[in-house]
């Protein structure tokens, strides 16, 4: 049984509603005029579309999860709208004129209504509340009065239904009708207000509803202002100081320039010309962008408010990897005084903003050989010293880094004493519950384990640090202490020794072991896919990839773009690599995409994916990466970045990646191992197998940058937060 009190809430206190379920339906039988019979079977085909905008042609309107809404709504479609019909109809004293504009009036109101709920913009229940409006207008309008206080006292979406319909072009109150309407609409959505007044750019209140949208979306105001039409002709009339002056800069033939220094233009600390003289010197244009920066973030700490640090940030960003980080990228086949002799002329300020705004861009050697030892020694090798003169803008994001390339360690020791340390880390560490997405958990997950490796007494505060959290967040915030509790089992896992079963504790696949029946299709197979990149060193590894198996336990078949190596003993392993053709013509892109439609036409599904190439090249690969992929090696430098986007492909992939730079002589006997483990049908034990490993390379400079599946906790985190949370989203919606 429906309640009452929710029908009332859902319908909009609709009393024309609650009368008409009184109403017998007989009363509404009635042969139209044979003159409006048509714009009859136009209501009742939208009627119909009403209905079905739930996916179902029943007759019932079940498309939200409020019963009492449906209910409302489809007493409102079938009983309301044939009472308006019946209505208009019969009334004797509208002329069939206005009969005809007030049936198209309600087919308008309903076509119009079924396309905006469908793209989620009107609310469901507002449709009993429209047609109760609706009814009311047309009373008014048959009364010669305005519709405008109907319409000023409905919610927007109401009133534009209503005005909208056609039905009231003739009403003298629809033109002030239009304007509320704009207005409500400018309040609901701010940032379509210069949109909406490009289209109405003669309402008598523009000028106000400009410089508000002004203050609250400058480049919108920079982009509508430059505009030669009647609206970016009437922003540039305005007299207000914020409206002036981005005017000045949309006209001028610099602006995006000029943009990123509006706060400091706008109160007088900088002009353009000052910018103009600086702004064809790259280094001297990025130095610019780094002391605004510095400036705006001190002031942002002490309260005040900072006009467009966006724009700044964007231009920054772009700045940094066009002119440096792209520059040195490109040098890294040359020495190491040619690469980055560019980067002398920083200061370590500069440097530091090259290395937080490059993050997607940078090489691996880049960054450990270039950007960080240069920066290090430029500010004397005191990281507390650093993170003050940046007052720890972005530190966040540079400890992740400094993690993913190992030398976070490094950094911490330069601290004066380990007090420091700890204080950074706790503000690294604390307040996860508030952060938006996921990102800041994986980077303090990604973080711990070259902590714990290379500081155990800081990696203990660390868990300690993550337990507080957990404890202060229980019972007050429910995405803090999932993100709590999943670091402080994660962090305990670290230490084998504590003998934390991940997947017991979160429901996720086994992190420690791959089974040797995932690996086997269903031809009691094992398929790999290797992937080789064209130029010079994707060739040596290639080549000596083939050395590996030249022996009596596998056989080597050649096809015209790749090779498949097959094992004669033991258990059935087929081996797929394209060849490494030239880098020309598109040559490795064209023979892996050979192979993958091969693999596909032969329905083979590689569970095992080894990438052999530069950095620049495991976007590509990854971009192939199958959802049956088991196990995903990474041989390329700062592999290890990349972990989240194989994530997205294969999510229950074991990753082994590096956080430097990958190497032949430890790359080649990783495959060695793996190989007989699976020639040979074993299990994949990650532990043991990552003892032996270290074994066989004899702890080679190198072999420290790799991480274990079973130590990639921040792809663990991604894997086990999503199975959590969609947990906890079930028990609510019980």
């Amino acid at each position: 049984m429906l309640s009452f009190s929710k029908i009332l809430l859902a319908g909009g206190l609709l009393t024309g509603t609650l009368q008409l379920m009184a109403q017998s339906s007989a009363d509404m039988k009635f042969v139209p005029d044979i003159k409006r019979q048509l714009f009859h079977g136009y209501i009742d085909r939208e009627q119909k579309n009403v209905l079905s905008a739930d996916g179902r042609a029943d007759g019932e309107f079940l498309a939200t999860k409020d019963e009492n809404i449906n209910y409302l709504v489809t007493r409102a479609v079938t009983q309301r709208v044939d009472s308006l019909q019946y209505k208009i109809e019969k009334d004797t004293v509208s002329a069939h004129n206005y009969k005809v504009a007030y049936l198209r009036g309600i087919e308008n109101l309903l076509k119009k209504f079924t396309a905006g709920f469908k793209k989620q913009e009107i609310p469901a229940s507002y449709l009993p509340l429209a047609l109760d409006t609706y009814e009311k207008a047309i009373e008014a309008d048959k009364r010669k009065k305005s519709i405008e206080p109907l319409i000023i006292n409905a919610p927007y979406q109401v009133g534009m239904l209503v005005v909208e319909s056609g039905a009231f072009d003739g009403n003298a109150g629809v033109k002030v009708s239009r304007y509320a309407l704009m207005r409500q609409y400018a309040h609901l959505h701010p940032e379509r207000t210069f949109l909406m007044l490009k289209d109405n750019p003669d309402v008598p209140f523009r000028d106000s509803l400009i410089q508000v949208a002004a203050y609250k979306y400058p480049r919108l105001l920079y982009d509508f202002a430059a505009a030669n039409n009647r609206l970016g002709w009437a922003i540039r009339q305005i007299d207000d100081p914020l409206v002036r002056t981005v005017s000045k800069m949309a006209q001028s033939r610099g602006g995006q320039f000029y943009f990123a220094f509006l706060d400091n233009i706008l109160k007088g600390r900088q002009t353009m010309g000052s910018i103009d003289s600086v702004k064809d010197d790259n280094v001297k244009f990025y130095r610019l962008l780094v002391k605004t920066r510095l400036d705006y973030v001190k002031r942002i700490q002490n309260k005040e408010q900072v006009w467009e640090l966006g724009a700044l940030t964007d231009m920054l960003e772009k700045k940094a990897n066009d002119v440096f980080i792209k520059t040195i990228n490109a040098l890294h086949e040359e020495s190491d005084a040619v690469r980055f002799r560019i980067l002398y002329q920083l200061t370590p300020q500069e440097l530091y903003y090259l290395a937080v705004f490059g993050e997607n861009e940078i090489y691996t050697s880049s960054y450990t050989k270039g950007v960080y030892p240069i920066m290090m020694q430029k500010i004397g090798n005191r990281g507390d010293s650093l993170m003050m003169s940046v007052s720890f803008d972005r530190f966040k994001k540079f400890i992740k880094m400094a993690a993913g390339y190992n030398t976070l360690n490094s950094f911490l020791k330069t601290f004066p004493n380990q007090e420091q340390s700890k204080s950074l880390m706790t503000a690294f560490v604390n307040g996860l519950e508030k952060s938006e997405g996921l990102e800041d958990g994986v980077d303090v997950a990604d973080s711990y384990i070259s902590i714990y490796e290379g500081n155990k007494d800081l990696a203990k505060y660390m868990l300690d640090l993550t337990k507080w959290n957990y404890d202060k967040n229980m019972g007050q915030n429910k995405r803090g202490t999932i993100m709590y509790n999943l670091l402080y089992k994660l962090f305990l896992s670290a230490d084998t020794t504590n003998k934390v079963d991940l997947t017991q504790e979160f429901g996720i696949p086994p992190v420690y072991n791959v089974n040797y029946k995932d690996l086997a299709d269903t031809g009691q197979r094992v398929v790999m896919q290797v992937f080789f990149y064209g130029d010079e060193d994707g060739q040596n590894a290639y080549n000596g990839f083939l050395r590996q198996f030249s022996n009596s336990n596998w056989r080597i078949s050649y096809a015209d773009k790749w090779v498949v190596i097959s094992s004669l003993k033991g258990k059935a392993v087929w081996i797929f690599a394209n060849k490494p053709f030239p880098d020309v013509d598109d040559g490795d892109e064209k023979a892996q995409e050979a192979l993958d439609e091969y693999l596909a036409g032969k329905g083979l599904e590689p569970s095992v994916v080894i990438h052999r190439g530069h950095s620049y090249y495991a976007p590509y690969t990854i971009k192939q990466i199958q959802p049956s992929a088991k196990i995903v090696f990474l041989g390329s430098c700062g592999g290890y970045h990349l972990i989240h986007d194989v994530l997205e492909h294969a999510p229950d992939a074991h990753i082994i990646a590096s956080k430097q730079i990958g190497k032949t002589i430890i790359n080649q006997p990783f495959f060695n191992l793996l190989m007989e483990k699976m020639r040979n049908g074993s299990n994949i034990e990650w532990i043991p197998f990552w003892q032996e490993f270290g074994r066989m390379v004899n702890d080679k400079e190198g072999f420290q940058d790799y991480i274990p599946p079973h130590k990639n906790l921040g792809a663990i985190f991604i894997k086990a937060y999503k199975i959590q949370m969609g947990n906890e989203n079930e028990g609510n919606d019980e």
